[in-house]
């Protein structure tokens, strides 16, 4: 097995191979703990986009497959691509609120949101190499500030979830809610009374309770699944030729620059964790991994791809740092992509279990952005501001639709996402508070020195 050519006489973690049994063990427990978030996205859109449950099984196959082999390359390393650490990569949930808002548009809808997907992938290759400067404009208050707002304006697609989906006659039933809140207590349930491998699969025990009793209740339609082929490659360009407007590629572009700045971070806690230091030529190599792959997604029908922060925290709880297992959770992924069966049982969970399952990672994603937060000086009253406005004018268009409607149309990618608002607004008054402030004020405030 080829080795780095700076390691030491024993080889770094990242390159030792565990037995066999024990790769498809933690390979497969990564699939698990990232599978409900992997799949969460495509949900989304294909309900955002009113899609069949075979367009949206469709959806989550493809965005499997691209996981596995963006999984694949950035743990193997290819070429100039791949930091070659144990990193799974799945659709990010950055850019759920934008494309949301596109999914709803005259002239934008799927293909729109795949031409802006492939146009940012191809922006996020051409400054990966330039990330390093441009971090020091990310610093945690704003991608803290970011990151909430990801998670705030996401709440209001739980909750609809949880009433029974959108355009259900007997919204806010009993029933439903009923089915959320089971989900959500048995997820609260299990990270309170349960340890280790179970707290990290505590969304997908959720949801598997939940679906279980949702066909018991006679809530759950399978009808079409015989129909559905055992196998099936996923086919690029699926959904028609991609198109490019303005507004949707730029806002997608501002997302590409937030998941960039999130997996620098992540990178680097994973150098630490696996004693292997990260260096600048490994940060382009992971970040330009991430980039491609979203660069690929737009192709194959999918979205833009990032690192996934739980498997980091996975590596540090098991002490399995070797990146052969992620290698062989890729190809575990990819293998179930040419599983429609599989996809179609999944797009055929009923809306008020996603909404409890929904409830609490749309919140654990907030939580994150307020744990970044953190790391920056909150008692400064500028900070302050810089927060309170900025999630202020993220909610703008989550509390009220039609608050920017007199605005171009060309802008409502941007105006329409609470998400583009809030990191443009936060990157704004981060520029006018700390960046351009007094001589004295050396650095903004929270800033990280190894950005």
């Amino acid at each position: 097995m080829p080795q780095p050519s700076d390691r030491s006489a024993a080889p770094p973690l990242p390159e030792r191979c565990p037995s066999l049994l024990h790769l498809l063990l933690v390979g497969f427990q990564h699939v698990l703990l990232m599978y409900g978030g992997a799949v969460a996205v495509p949900l989304i859109i294909g309900q955002a986009a009113h899609l069949s449950r075979e367009e949206t099984a469709f959806l989550i196959n493809a965005d499997l497959l691209v996981a596995g082999l963006a999984t694949l390359v950035q743990s193997l390393g290819i070429g100039p691509l791949g930091i070659r650490m144990p990193i799974m990569m799945g659709a990010s949930f950055a850019a759920v609120g934008s494309m949301v808002a596109m999914a709803g548009m005259p002239g934008v809808g799927l293909q729109g949101i795949f031409g802006a997907t492939i146009a940012a992938g191809f922006f996020g290759m051409l400054i990966a190499p330039f990330m390093c400067r441009i971090t020091r404009f990310f610093p945690p208050l704003v991608t803290g500030t970011a990151i909430t707002a990801i998670g705030l304006t996401l709440f209001p697609v739980a909750v609809n979830w949880a009433g029974g989906g959108s355009g259900t006659p007997a919204f806010g039933a009993l029933h439903h809610l009923a089915l959320a809140a089971l989900v959500l207590i048995t997820i609260l349930l299990v990270n309170r009374f349960l340890r280790g491998f179970w707290v990290n699969v505590a969304v997908l025990v959720g949801m598997a309770l939940g679906y279980g009793m949702a066909g018991l209740l006679g809530m759950v339609d399978l009808s079409g699944l015989d129909a559905a082929p055992w196998v099936r490659v996923v086919e690029p360009l699926h959904f028609g030729l991609p198109t490019f407007s303005l507004a949707p590629v730029l806002s997608m572009c501002l997302v590409v620059v937030i998941i960039f700045v999130e997996s620098s971070g992540m990178f680097l806690a994973l150098g630490s964790i696996t004693e292997r230091p990260v260096s600048a030529r490994d940060l382009r190599r992971g970040l330009l991994c991430d980039a491609g792959a979203s660069f690929v997604a737009g192709f194959f029908n999918t979205f833009t791809h990032s690192s996934f922060a739980q498997n980091i925290g996975l590596v540090q709880m098991t002490g399995v740092r070797s990146r052969f297992v992620t290698v062989v959770a890729g190809l575990l992924l990819v293998a179930l992509s040419l599983l429609p069966k599989a996809a179609y049982l999944v797009a055929s969970i009923p809306p008020a279990v996603l909404g409890g399952a929904g409830i609490a990672m749309f919140g654990m994603v907030a939580a994150t952005g307020i744990r970044i937060l953190q790391e920056a000086d909150i008692g400064d009253r500028r900070n302050q501001l810089l927060v309170a406005v900025s999630l202020g004018v993220g909610m703008a268009p989550v509390v009220r639709p039609d608050f920017l409607a007199h605005l171009p149309h060309w802008l409502e990618p941007i105006t329409h996402s609470g998400i583009a608002l809030a990191t443009l607004s936060a990157m704004a008054l981060n520029l006018l508070f700390n960046i351009f402030a007094e001589k004295g004020r050396a650095t903004p405030c929270g800033a990280h020195s190894e950005g």
